[in-house]
């Protein structure tokens, strides 16, 4: 028993880490623009049917792949933001119109991805040598192993640029206050393009680790991301990217955890539990604070 409480939380831990990077990228957007983006699972596949090309069609490793998915999803969240946001803004319920439209993308990826794909699951026929690693008295995957490092080293690498360089502190400003940023002279729109050109850059990001450490996907998995990003952000504080990490890792263990003591299936209900009870005693999360204060 002690081996599988080790391992659950060795695994709760990696997966953590990896939906805390799904949460972050999804809370900078709601943060900043206050968009829910339905379609954030289905940016994460479509990276991880990047990844998977990339290794099939050019052999290309899957960590040199991971920058391209950045810079690549970054750029058409860029496009994707200047097509729909300025006209979005002008309607009379922009926060609900965005809504609508964040869920006709996620329809159209997964409508795309399953043209190209069909909807047979795929994985990454890709595996590090060795195999495993000994953590103690656990042996881990390398792959789940290098996913999380490479993903806690992306983390640190948005918490120095949000809080270290000017674009970045002036995200976390517009997050506490949007009107207040407006007041001293940042071109919000300019701002926020970057806020949603970065979030669905680590989307992309996220869906190459995903390929790593999952066994496959498909193009209707999209939506369970983007269902497990929304509990995170909510856990860890709505618009609140450093309380998605606390939000991630928390979700993680209790999925792993719940799996060594429960049934598998009552892990959802285990994670939706700790949602509601976080709700209950703590609506703006357990790092949230309310909008403008």
């Amino acid at each position: 028993m002690t081996y599988l409480i080790l391992n659950g939380l060795a695994n709760g831990l990696i997966l953590g880490v990896i939906y805390a990077m799904i949460g972050v990228s999804l809370s900078l957007l709601y943060g900043v623009l206050q968009v829910k983006n339905f379609a954030h699972g289905e940016f994460l596949i479509a990276g991880a049917y990047f990844c998977y090309v990339l290794y099939n069609a050019f052999d290309l490793h899957p960590l040199l792949a991971l920058p391209l998915a950045f810079l690549c999803f970054m750029a058409f969240g860029w496009l994707l933001n200047n097509l729909v946001m300025p006209r979005l803004q002008r309607s009379d319920d922009p926060m609900l119109a965005s809504l609508l439209v964040m869920y006709g993308v996620s329809l159209m990826l997964a409508a795309s991805m399953l043209l190209l794909f069909e909807a047979d699951f795929r994985s990454l026929d890709f595996s590090f040598q060795p195999i495993s690693m000994k953590v103690g008295i656990l042996y881990l995957p390398t792959a789940r192993l290098v996913a999380m490092g490479v993903t806690v080293a992306i983390l640190l690498a948005l918490a120095w640029f949000l809080y270290f360089t000017l674009p970045g502190k002036a995200i976390r400003a517009s997050i506490m206050n949007r009107d207040a940023v407006q007041i001293v002279g940042v071109n919000i729109n300019r701002l926020s393009a970057a806020a949603f050109a970065l979030s669905i850059g680590l989307a992309g990001a996220s869906g190459v680790m995903v390929s790593m450490v999952f066994p496959s996907f498909n193009p209707f998995v999209g939506v369970d991301y983007t269902l497990i990003g929304f509990i995170v952000v909510v856990l860890g504080g709505l618009g609140n990217p450093m309380g998605a990490i606390l939000g991630g890792i928390i979700f993680g263990l209790a999925e792993q955890m719940s799996i060594v003591f429960l049934p598998q299936t009552m892990a959802p209900i285990i994670g939706f539990s700790i949602m509601i009870l976080v709700i209950f005693f703590r609506p703006n999360g357990l790092l949230g604070k309310a909008r403008g204060t």
